[in-house]
């Protein structure tokens, strides 16, 4: 076969794997657009009661659990802010020529501003849940610690 055929062929090949990555890296699935807050409380349900189930919690303890997944989802969606697009912040700081350190320190001051505000509303209900369970259950919350690594309560 002459050279410039198989360059040919082959240049196609590479063509076909790049633009085949490039199409699936970009079509990200639902996530991409953001979740639904119907998606979030029935996430926030499964959550709770797979690991009510897991710790063997009682009433008391499971809604304590749900102010701390509570807590968890306002901080969340006062972190991320009113943007539809999380990622067009920062393309913003890179549009230019120049990286803007000006609006990325102002980026950084308003979300330490956030976690600032909403981390001992935070700190707080995990203590509340946390003391609330017995030394069995404690246990298990240290175990399930140390196997992070693994999976957070059976994900991963």
């Amino acid at each position: 076969m002459k050279n410039w055929i198989k360059r040919s062929l082959i240049g196609l090949a590479a063509a076909t794997v790049v633009l085949g990555g490039l199409t699936a890296c970009g079509s990200r699935g639902d996530h991409a657009r953001g979740w639904s807050d119907e998606r979030i409380t029935e996430v926030r349900g499964k959550a709770i009661d797979k690991i009510g189930s897991k710790l063997d919690l009682n009433a008391e303890q499971k809604q304590k659990l749900g102010v701390l997944a509570d807590e968890m989802i306002a901080s969340r969606k006062a972190f991320r802010g009113d943007t539809t697009d999380p990622r067009a912040e920062l393309k913003a700081l890179v549009a230019g020529d120049k990286f803007d350190r000006t609006k990325a320190q102002a980026l950084m001051d308003q979300k330490m501003q956030v976690m600032q505000g909403n981390g001992p509303k935070m700190l707080s209900a995990f203590g509340d849940f946390y003391d609330s369970l017995n030394a069995e259950q404690q246990k298990q919350v240290r175990e399930r610690m140390e196997k992070r690594g693994h999976g957070w309560w059976g994900r991963g």
